[in-house]
Parts: structure tokens; C-alpha cells; sequence
């Protein structure tokens, strides 16, 4: 058998029967194992509010990993295995003597301790308290909770508050799954490592950007959560804004995790406000109403189960989006996410500025701009679109568009490509912060999506329509359409 060559830990889990643990962090757990990344010592000590006993834990999460992990990647042996390192402990979180248990199972272990948060950020500052009063943690504690943190600047200051009470900022591994994204990663990477793309990446060479985070579900039952967030809230101030961070920093001066944290804290302090004179022109707001996903018929928002019918929450947002330092000056960052649009899509779309003498057929100068295309999901990879002569003699010097393919499962012998939670149980293991989001991140991103909500509560316009099935309100075409440019599958 291979040796694991992970770092030995002990990991409480809170919140370990609900769906983000048992969706997405067990079953990136049971890859870690398969994969050897989970030394031998390592234990789990689930806890949730559920009345079974471990024996009944462990059945529900292999039913549920046995759902989420492809057949062809499930292992009954190791799934067994897995399994036999995990204890369930039925546990009120606010119940301060209820704690005790969990120093009588640390002491059978020794590991470095995880605290896993899988709650919702309101029971995060009391249970970072019953953790300190109860003698459960130490400063060697790493503690990690997810975002979004609070609704909005005045909420998320306190949770943030809360937490440092008890710990020091370096002890917070505050996650956010995008970031855990091979191709995320690869930015860091494509930027700084290849000098063809490091010269270019600035307003003299890239006209403008799009950021495209599209969903082809709607709120999927969760209609209580979403409606008080909407996709600002929810997708904009939570994944997209630290996509265009990493996109438009300057070089860190090495790959640490301050060094890193420090550029994107100055992209999200360089962003423009969206003032009320510019909600017209860089900002749309859409609501779906009935249509059509995948060829079966959809309801709208409004008639969704539970749905209070006279709601203005917003399923979808555009938004024109400019940094004012001098790498982008002049150059929008046009940013869209939204549910029940016609597929389930993210990328990024640097488009380049076009050569400044033209030479070839007039008719093909609309070709003249190559683009990066960097995809997320569902396949992740880059693709680079460049200019080449028409092969044949009849076809003189005409031009044709044509990729420069990487898709990682191709390129890398289709070898699985991680999850972007078992990259981040596997960094937080191993005490990595660099892609986890430090306490000014957060607030500098509240405070510029607070004033864009604020700004279009003044504005009091309601959300604009789109059918389910397109790609939001027409609104959003036209405000890129207005700067002479396209939304890429537009064109």
C-alpha cells in the first residue's frame, strides 16, 4: 500500500450533516484519501443537531459521497476505510457545557486541530466563543469558515469582530470554492510566469474584459436564503469581484499570502463607485420569469415554491465595472452572473486590442482582435484565439480565427482534475493561506457592493425582466452594445 504523506490532523466539523458538509466537503474528503493526502493519525469528528448515533452518521454520509463522487472514482474499500476515521457527536452548538466532549476527543488523538464552520455566519461568533470557554482551542487552532460573511459591510464587520475575539487573523482560513479552481489558480501563473502575457496585461494592449458567471438552475428550493441575498449579494461581492482581482493586480512580490492579498486589496480599493448619475449606463438589474431550461418549461421567480409574489430581488446583475490606477485606466470590466440563463458557464474573455495598421481584406477587420478565454467550468482550460492565413490557393490572403486549445483533462493525460474544495481542505491541511481571503478583502468588497445597493434603492427601479432560457434582460446587451462592443457568445 502507498504511504499517506499528509499532515497528520484532527478536524471537527460543525454543521456535518447539512448539504454543503455532506455535498461537497466529505466527498472532497474521501478524494483527499484516495489520493493518499490524509496521513494515517488524521480524524473527523462530525457534529450536527441529527439524533443518530456514529455507526448512523457514517451511513448517511457514504450514501451521500456515493451520490456525489462518479462511479468510475468510487472505491467501496477506501470509502470503508474513509469512514472508519469519522466519529458523529449529536451536539447543540450554544450549549457551552456541551463542549467538554470534544477535549475528551481530542485527548485520544494529537493532531494539528481544524475547526470547520459549515454553518450559517450567524453561529459563527458563538461558537467561537463555547470553543474558547471551553478550553477547545489554542493558537495553533486553524478555523475555517465560508462566505459570504454578513450581508452587508455593518454585518460582516461584526461576525468578522467575533471571530477575532477568539482567534488571530492568521488562524482564519475564510473560503471561497472559486478560488480553489485549478484554472483560478492557473491565472497566478499565466500572468506572471509567461513574459508574452505579463508585457500585455494593461490598458495599452487589452481594449476591455468580460467576466461571465452563468447558472442554467434557479434558486433550487432556497428561496428563504436567496431572496434576502440576490445574486449581488450572493454572486458578485462573493466570487466574482476576487476573479477580477486576480485578473487585475499587479505582480505580488512573491507567491506568500500577504503578497497576494495585498495587490487584490488595492484592485478592490482602486474600483470606481457605481454613482447614481451612472446606474443607467453600467448597471442592470433582471429578474427570470417563466421559459424554457434544457427543453422542459420553468417558472418564474415569482411563482417559484414559497415565493413572496411581490419581491424586487434581482436573479441576475451586468455591471461596467472600471479600476482607476494606471495598469487599467480606460479599460471597462464588463461582468455578468445569473440564474436560469440558457447554460452553466464561467469564463473570463480578455479581449486585445487590434494591431494599429490593418493591411488585410476590410471585411475581415471585425477579426482583428485576438481574445484569451479562460474557462472555469464546465471544462476548465484556456483557449487563445489567434489569426492565421485560410489554407488553399484560391484564397489569397484571407484570414480565418482559430484556437490555441489547452483544456487541462486532455492536456494532462485526462488525469482527474481536483475539486476546488479538496485543493482547499488540502491547503488548509497543510497551513497554506494564500487562497483564502484575509478580513480587509472582505470589507473592501462590502463597502463597494454596499454603495451599488444603496445607490439602485435610491434609484428605485424595479428588477428588469428576462424569460428563463436567455441571457438575461435586453438591458445588458445594450449597455455593452452602447461602448460599440459584444457580449462574446453575441457574436
Amino acid at each position: 500500500m502507498v504511504q499517506q504523506i499528509g499532515t497528520r490532523c484532527d478536524l471537527i466539523m460543525f454543521g456535518a450533516l447539512g448539504d454543503l458538509a455532506q455535498r461537497k466537503l466529505f466527498p472532497a474528503l474521501y478524494q483527499l484519501e484516495c489520493a493518499r493526502l490524509l496521513a494515517r493519525e488524521t480524524r473527523i469528528l462530525a457534529l450536527a443537531r441529527s439524533e443518530v448515533d456514529t455507526d448512523g452518521a457514517r451511513k448517511r454520509l457514504a450514501s451521500r459521497i456515493r451520490q456525489h463522487v462518479r462511479e468510475d472514482e468510487l472505491d467501496e474499500e477506501v470509502l470503508a476505510g474513509f469512514l472508519e476515521r469519522v466519529d458523529y457527536l449529536c451536539f447543540d452548538f450554544g450549549d457551552e457545557a456541551g463542549y467538554a466532549p470534544l477535549n475528551e476527543w481530542r485527548r485520544r488523538g494529537g493532531g494539528e486541530l481544524i475547526v470547520y464552520m459549515a454553518t450559517p455566519p450567524s453561529l459563527y461568533g458563538m461558537i467561537a466563543r463555547n470553543l474558547k470557554t471551553g478550553g477547545c482551542c489554542n493558537e495553533s487552532t486553524r478555523v475555517v469558515v465560508e462566505k459570504p460573511i454578513g450581508h452587508d459591510l455593518e454585518s460582516s464587520r461584526v461576525i468578522n469582530d467575533q471571530l477575532a475575539e477568539v482567534f488571530n487573523e492568521n488562524q482564519l482560513f475564510r473560503i471561497d470554492h472559486y478560488l480553489g479552481k485549478e484554472t483560478v489558480q492557473n491565472l497566478i501563473a499565466l500572468r506572471f510566469a509567461n513574459n508574452l502575457f505579463a508585457t500585455q496585461w494593461n490598458q495599452n494592449h487589452i481594449s476591455h474584459v468580460e467576466i461571465t458567471v452563468a447558472e442554467s438552475v434557479g434558486i433550487e428550493g432556497r428561496w428563504g436564503y436567496f431572496d434576502k441575498a440576490g445574486q449581488m449579494r450572493d454572486m458578485i461581492q462573493n466570487h466574482l469581484l476576487q476573479l477580477l482581482c486576480l485578473i487585475a493586480m499587479d505582480p505580488p512580490s512573491d507567491l506568500s499570502a500577504d503578497s497576494i492579498r495585498d495587490e487584490k486589496v488595492k484592485v478592490l480599493k482602486a474600483l470606481r463607485p457605481i454613482t447614481q448619475d451612472l446606474m443607467e449606463t453600467h448597471l442592470v438589474r433582471g429578474q427570470y420569469t417563466a421559459g424554457t431550461s434544457d427543453g422542459k418549461p420553468v417558472p418564474g421567480y415569482l411563482e417559484e415554491e414559497d415565493a413572496y409574489k411581490g419581491s424586487s430581488t434581482e436573479t441576475f446583475v451586468a455591471l461596467k465595472a472600471e479600476i482607476h490606477n494606471w495598469r487599467w485606466s480606460g479599460v471597462p470590466f464588463y461582468i455578468r452572473t445569473g440564474k436560469r440563463l440558457p447554460e452553466k458557464l464561467s469564463q473570463i474573455i480578455i479581449h486585445f486590442k487590434p494591431a494599429p495598421h490593418y493591411i488585410f481584406d476590410p471585411d475581415q477587420k471585425h477579426l482583428a482582435n485576438n481574445k484569451l478565454i479562460i474557462r472555469l467550468q464546465p471544462d476548465e482550460g484556456m483557449s487563445l484565439q489567434i489569426l492565421t492565413k485560410d489554407q488553399g490557393l484560391d484564397k489569397g490572403m484571407r484570414l480565418r480565427q482559430g484556437p490555441l486549445e489547452l483544456t487541462f483533462s486532455e492536456a494532462f493525460n485526462a488525469q482527474r482534475i481536483p475539486d476546488a474544495y479538496e485543493r482547499l481542505l488540502w491547503e488548509i491541511m497543510k497551513g497554506n493561506q494564500y487562497l483564502f481571503v484575509r478580513r480587509d478583502e472582505v470589507e473592501y468588497a462590502w463597502r463597494w457592493v454596499d454603495q451599488v445597493i444603496s445607490n439602485w434603492e435610491d434609484h428605485a427601479a424595479s428588477p428588469k425582466r428576462y424569460a428563463s432560457g436567455t441571457w438575461g434582460p435586453v438591458a445588458s446587451i445594450a449597455m455593452i452594445t452602447r461602448d460599440g462592443r459584444s457580449w462574446y457568445e453575441d457574436v
